[in-house]
């Protein structure tokens, strides 16, 4: 079952009342969902109580603001976010978590680590975190937050409670719709040989081009202002800092997007396997008509090896691959 992140925080706010409170929990939902907007709620409610902002002079209750996140990071609340080029979360990440945990925080806090995209977790990290999931330390909150828990370890899963998120960005928001069309289109020309993998490639690299030149256009905009505004006033150095920055930020949106695609890649071909075991749930039903003859004549255990073999080129492109090379030798270990 689904929450509202306003009634996910309800069931966590009478858990902590009751003592009953877990230490660890799973959030997950798309982007938009509210993750990091619940786990700076949890994060205030085990820290101070949860404290409103008291009355007005009309007797009528103060909002306090949700400050971002990273805002909360401290000595005893760690934030983990992917940092590295691949835009994994490392080994060291989590040992350095770890230590942190394992300090006694003064005055009774409650040590709380959050790891946003846990998903981003290389295997390396996952194991390692897994030990402090079995084994926490005393007075730690854990909070993973995830787009995609389908990618976690299963043994990570299952020493959580999960709180899935409803709302949030659409599958077929933001190109989705589209991309799922151009799949269609392009599995009714055929499916499973060499060139209706080409097909397909095509069609979901096409989509990746846009959101390249997309992104690139942007921060190329952002610097062209910073540069109008600041380069009598500041010397060479800031602004070549900022010109690394603006195309570290093109790159991040861009490897955003391409996850965004691949979760509708991953979702068409799951919706494949539904209809080939009469499974409802169907995240395209519209496009049922469209795929209803590959189910039939792809077996059940293909189509799964055909979806491991999607997931291991997303693990792949994490890495520094070669991403042309990667997606073509990808596309047809899955489709052809």
């Amino acid at each position: 079952m689904a929450y509202t992140a306003d009634k996910a925080f309800e069931l966590i706010s009478a858990a902590h009342a009751r003592g009953r409170l877990a230490h660890a929990f799973l959030i997950s939902g798309a982007h938009g969902s509210g993750k990091e907007n619940l786990a700076t709620r949890v994060i205030q409610l085990v820290n101070d109580g949860g404290k409103s902002g008291g009355f007005d002079l009309f007797g009528e209750p103060i909002v306090v603001a949700t400050p971002p996140l990273d805002d909360l990071e401290s000595g005893w609340v760690r934030i983990i976010r992917p940092r590295m080029k691949s835009r994994q979360i490392g080994v060291d990440e989590i040992r350095d978590l770890e230590h942190t945990l394992h300090l006694a925080a003064p005055g009774g806090a409650c040590k709380v680590g959050v790891i946003t995209e846990a998903d981003r977790m290389n295997d390396k990290a996952a194991n390692a975190f897994l030990k402090t999931l079995e084994e926490p330390p005393q007075n730690t909150l854990l909070l993973l937050l995830t787009a995609n828990p389908q990618r976690l370890l299963p043994t990570v899963i299952s020493r959580c409670t999960r709180l899935p998120l409803l709302g949030g960005q659409a599958l077929l928001a933001n190109g989705g719709a589209e991309l799922v069309a151009a799949l269609n289109a392009a599995a009714a020309r055929g499916f499973g040989a060499p060139v209706a993998a080409l097909h397909l490639k095509a069609a979901f690299t096409t989509f990746l081009a846009e959101f390249r030149e997309a992104a690139e256009a942007t921060a190329k905009a952002a610097e062209k202002e910073e540069v109008a505004a600041y380069r009598d006033s500041t010397d060479g150095k800031w602004l070549k800092e900022r010109e690394d920055f603006h195309k570290a930020a093109a790159e991040a949106e861009y490897l955003d997007a391409r996850n965004r695609l691949f979760d509708v890649l991953m979702a068409w071909m799951a919706d494949l396997l539904r209809l080939k075991v009469n499974g409802g749930g169907l995240d395209f039903p519209d496009s049922a008509p469209a795929m209803h003859g590959i189910a039939e004549a792809e077996t059940e255990n293909r189509l799964l090896k055909r979806m491991e073999a999607l997931d291991a080129l997303r693990r792949t492109l994490e890495t520094n691959a070669f991403e042309p090379l990667a997606i073509e030798v990808g596309f047809l270990k899955a489709f052809g």
